[in-house]
């Protein structure tokens, strides 16, 4: 009994030590280094440009630093225009051809479907200028209309969705081309573009257009387009590469993120194929679906295949394709610049990551938190990469009808590491 007395006195006394010792390390918080995260990685993050009406998608910058932005069409007034000032847009190249004849839409035993006009622009969705200063415009054909009691996309008709050709220096239409519906399907949503202008690109000598389908619909892949012969194809076309990743789940600003749209049960963001980029000499296109963390990549040579030429085209396409492995996160559109670096928008993390293709890893570049949904981005010819903000998890249509989006939008930009510029490798 003695001894356990002695020991619990000895106990206690030990006890004590150790908490005064404790006490006399922690008491002072003066010098605590806490860390934070700051939010902010990479080169500064410049304001070019603020949105005050229509909401950006697509955005593309000149030579000249023209800069030109797109809006998909619902009320919108116009959906090609031109940076007018710091704070205003104005139709491009004029209001005339931001206004279908007939209207946005119509219906058909009561199915909408999109206007049906090649001379005027519908829904934009992206841009892309050439080196020879031509300015690319990818028309969807497909509107959003408020026909219903909900916001509805209407189909596709023939004529509708096209890829323009614009002078730059006359402000007027070269060329248009269209698709038939066995490479267009009327649910079919084109959504990027880019293109390889070289000679032996293909058998025409003109270039070829490479453009993906992101429809949440119906059939996710690529339709290729040579410029020369107006022919199109498709390759991948629900290739397990290019479909959207099974109840994603996000989270934007630490918020986990679901879809609740008007009339509609509780889902999640379905979107495929969505970020494509082509490698500085166009030998290989990297690609991935918006709701997925994996890059995948395949040979230029197996999209430009024909599959009405080959009848083997289709299989070697799909036996070519290479998973890259998890970059970090869901991914929105890419860019590339002169030294083959390739630049994904990073939604989750108010991000740009770079994939190397020498490491075989995404890199960090530029975080910043006013990088709240990064939605287009453009490699200009001044060595900055410009990029647009929506704050599109914030539209009406993705939670409940109210809109939680805050003006202005906006266009940013950072200057490219290593002296990176526009790259004029693919160019004719």
């Amino acid at each position: 009994m003695k001894l356990n007395i002695l020991l619990a006195v000895g106990g206690l006394s030990c006890f004590a030590a150790a908490q005064s010792t404790q006490s006399i390390t922690y008491q002072n918080l003066t010098y605590a280094n806490v860390r934070r995260d700051s939010g902010l990685t990479g080169p500064p993050v410049e304001e070019v440009h603020y949105y005050y009406d229509q909401w950006p998608i697509g955005l593309a910058v000149s030579k000249q630093g023209r800069i030109f932005v797109c809006y998909t069409r619902g009320t919108y007034a116009y959906t090609l225009g031109e940076v007018f000032n710091t704070t205003a847009e104005v139709p491009y190249p004029n209001l005339e051809l931001n206004t279908p004849p007939g209207g946005l839409s119509t219906s058909l035993n009561g199915i909408p479907f999109g206007s049906n006009s090649t001379d005027s622009f519908i829904s934009v969705q992206a841009l892309f200028i050439t080196p020879d200063d031509t300015l690319w415009v990818l028309d969807t054909g497909r509107p959003s209309t408020n026909e219903t009691e909900m916001l509805t996309m209407p189909y596709a008709s023939p004529g509708g969705p096209k890829l323009v050709a614009l002078n730059l220096t006359s402000n007027s239409i070269i060329r248009t081309y269209n698709f038939p519906s066995s490479v267009h399907f009327p649910d079919s949503y084109m959504n990027d573009l880019r293109f390889d202008m070289r000679a032996n690109a293909t058998a025409s000598g003109k270039g070829i257009a490479y453009i993906n389908d992101s429809s949440n619909e119906g059939r996710t892949g690529f339709i290729m387009l040579d410029l020369g012969t107006g022919q199109s194809w498709r390759q991948l076309t629900q290739h397990p590469s290019t479909l959207r990743t099974f109840e994603d789940v996000p989270s934007y600003q630490g918020m986990p993120f679901y879809q609740r749209s008007p009339g509609l049960a509780l889902t999640n963001i379905q979107e495929g194929l969505d970020g494509i980029e082509l490698s500085l000499y166009g030998d290989v296109m990297y690609y991935s679906p918006l709701t997925s963390d994996y890059l995948y990549s395949i040979e230029t040579q197996y999209l430009r295949s024909n599959p009405m030429d080959d009848v083997l085209s289709s299989q070697r396409a799909s036996n070519n394709v290479k998973s890259l492995g998890q970059r970090g996160g869901n991914a929105n559109g890419f860019s590339a610049d002169s030294n083959g670096a390739v630049y994904m928008l990073m939604p989750e993390q108010n991000a740009i990551y770079i994939y190397n293709s020498t490491t075989l890893q995404a890199e960090p570049y530029v975080r910043d938190p006013r990088i709240i949904w990064p939605d287009s981005s453009n490699v200009g010819f001044d060595g900055y990469i410009y990029f647009n903000i929506n704050q599109l998890p914030y539209q009406p249509d993705w939670n409940n009808g109210t809109d939680l989006r805050q003006y202005p939008g906006l266009i940013l930009r950072s200057k490219l590491p290593n002296n990176g510029t526009k790259s004029t490798v693919l160019a004719a």
